[in-house]
């Protein structure tokens, strides 16, 4: 089991309202996962915000913050071997809807740190293009609910595959160079 854990969704939600941001903690998140997924150098612990965010100044982060934890545990997580990584979302107490327009947005800032990073043409398996097709077909959808149950276990598996596309992603274009590089 892995020790490493995610500040709790409230905490990095308080943060980014105390530091009116234009984000939530969802799409934060999942932009910091985008981008380091997308193969570039990552960025400082010290100006991650501003780089991730892609404003041209640094905005700092106090350490130790929720979003200095996120950051250290994100990287970590995304980078281990034993697959712990996971999304921010809300806890699970959270109404379905608002899970769901949570994960959406996860997508979407997924999607924008991945584009920054990666660039226009990043070297994708073709597993890796489709679920990179397949997120950018979530974040442009409107999700419908009717079922609260169905629509739970819905929500389950939907968050299940975005979290193995944001490491199948990973590895193209992350793990895959660096694998070539010391085999050099």
């Amino acid at each position: 089991m892995n020790s490493i854990e995610l500040p709790d969704y409230a905490d990095i939600s308080e943060q980014i309202n105390r530091m009116q941001l234009a984000v939530d903690a969802s799409e934060l998140h999942g932009s910091l996962c985008g981008y380091l997924s997308g193969g570039a150098p990552p960025p400082e612990r010290s100006d991650w915000l501003g780089t991730v965010m892609a404003e041209p100044e640094s905005i700092s982060v106090e350490p130790d913050s929720a979003l200095d934890r996120m950051f250290v545990a994100t990287e970590q997580l995304i980078e281990s071997p034993d697959f712990g990584f996971d999304l921010l979302l809300p806890n699970i107490d959270t109404p379905v809807i608002e899970r769901g327009d949570a994960l959406m947005s996860w997508c979407r800032g997924f999607l924008g740190g991945f584009g920054m990073s990666a660039g226009a043409s990043p070297p994708l398996s073709e597993e890796s293009q489709d679920a990179l097709g397949d997120l950018a077909r979530m974040a442009a959808s409107d999700l419908a609910y009717d079922d609260e149950e169905a629509d739970e276990q819905a929500l389950e598996e939907v968050a299940e595959f975005v979290r193995v596309a944001a490491l199948l992603l990973h590895s193209d274009c992350v793990l895959a160079p660096r694998h070539r590089r010391s085999l050099n």
